[in-house]
């Protein structure tokens, strides 16, 4: 019964998307909408295909771009986050202005980089690294902030250090809530590359999208968006992934209590 319910949920999502790009296709064909405006489904498959080996150059620098900003990203909110957790004077300077940057609209402030390092790699580095760092370090935190302070104390008294301390109870504790932040991360990192692509570069997703609309070709900016959207998703299935070989306890007491 379990298995039946679990393919029912899989099946009803993968149906409502047939649906809409049905109904999406017929809408287009039966009012005759000019595809300069809104391309059916069928053109932008036949639109993907054809553009496709100069789209695979593209996304080999979007994707690179994406994976060195993530993983800096990841490297950098661990570090602080420990940091943060370890030193409660840090944690209280620093916890507001993190989350004041946040405030700022990506948008606004990318141009800078632009004119402080120039069209090289870097500059689109560090916009998906600002989209990225937030949640993986909020969620972190949390998580650290989550272990019961009787235990910690216990630890103490048994003469464990700050390391240990965070190696063996703060770290798995808090790793539920990290993947959590690593989920929404990873959504945003293909993003970030893309947003960064737009404001100069010469290669990219973002740059083949952006001379695909000057050129009115409306049915290869859906097939880029398409890409885009295939690789968010391969990217947060990764994470899914990692996140049930390396904490598998986390599912089986989610299966215990179903």
């Amino acid at each position: 019964m379990k298995r039946y319910i679990n393919t029912v949920d899989k099946i009803i999502p993968v149906m409502f998307f047939i649906f809409i790009v049905v109904a999406w296709e017929l809408a287009v064909r039966l009012s005759h909408i000019e595809p300069f405006i809104l391309p059916a489904p069928s053109a932008i498959a036949k639109a993907f295909f054809k553009i496709l080996p100069i789209m695979l150059k593209h996304t080999k620098v979007t994707v690179y771009e994406s994976f060195i900003g993530f993983t800096s990203s990841i490297a950098i909110a661990f570090v602080m986050a420990f940091v943060m957790d370890s030193l409660p004077l840090v944690k209280k300077a620093l916890y507001p202005l993190v989350v004041v940057s946040q405030t700022i609209p990506t948008i606004s402030v990318a141009p800078l980089f632009i004119i402080w390092f120039g069209y090289g790699l870097l500059p689109k580095i560090i916009v998906v690294q600002l989209v990225c760092f937030f949640p993986v370090l909020v969620s972190l935190l949390e998580g650290l902030s989550s272990v019961d302070p009787e235990l910690l104390d216990l630890l103490r008294s048994m003469g464990a250090d700050r390391w240990r301390i965070f190696e063996m109870v703060k770290l798995p504790a808090a790793m539920p809530a990290f993947f959590s932040g690593l989920k929404i991360a990873a959504s945003y990192s293909i993003l970030g590359a893309v947003i960064g692509e737009w404001l100069g570069a010469r290669e990219g997703l973002g740059v083949f999208m952006l001379l695909s609309q000057h050129s009115f070709y409306v049915d290869r900016v859906f097939a880029i968006i398409a890409v885009i959207s295939l690789l968010s998703l391969g990217v947060f299935g990764a994470i899914n992934v990692s996140e049930r070989l390396l904490i598998p306890w986390n599912y089986i007491k989610g299966d215990e209590w179903d």
